[in-house]
């Protein structure tokens, strides 16, 4: 489920240049799900995709575990579209959020 803007009234000229701005800095931070997937395929025991995710904790603790033996490689692929999506839409509410833009 996605979030969506919520306007109600007209929009004036400043506030639709902010949304635009707001905007296109969110697709500029956005993950991408296929990018998160190769580094799973060529970085997984390491961590790779969960740094390239933010996660640098649980990536320092998959680098020196070599992915928990495994095992939290193997879970983080089942994981990893829906850590995307968490990732994205922190990511999108937190640009929203400074540029004065409230989400509904």
């Amino acid at each position: 489920m996605g979030t969506r803007l919520a306007i109600v009234a007209p929009v004036s000229d400043p506030i639709k240049y902010r949304l635009l701005r707001a905007e296109s800095e969110s697709a500029s931070v956005r993950k991408d799900l296929k990018v998160a997937v190769v580094l799973w395929c060529l970085t997984g025991l390491l961590g790779g995709h969960r740094f390239y995710l933010g996660d640098t904790g649980r990536s320092v603790a998959m680098l020196f575990t070599l992915g928990g033996l495994g095992v939290w490689t193997l879970a983080d692929v089942l994981f990893l579209p829906r850590r995307v999506r968490v990732v994205n839409a922190r990511r999108r509410a937190e640009v929203m959020a400074r540029h004065g833009l409230l989400e509904g």
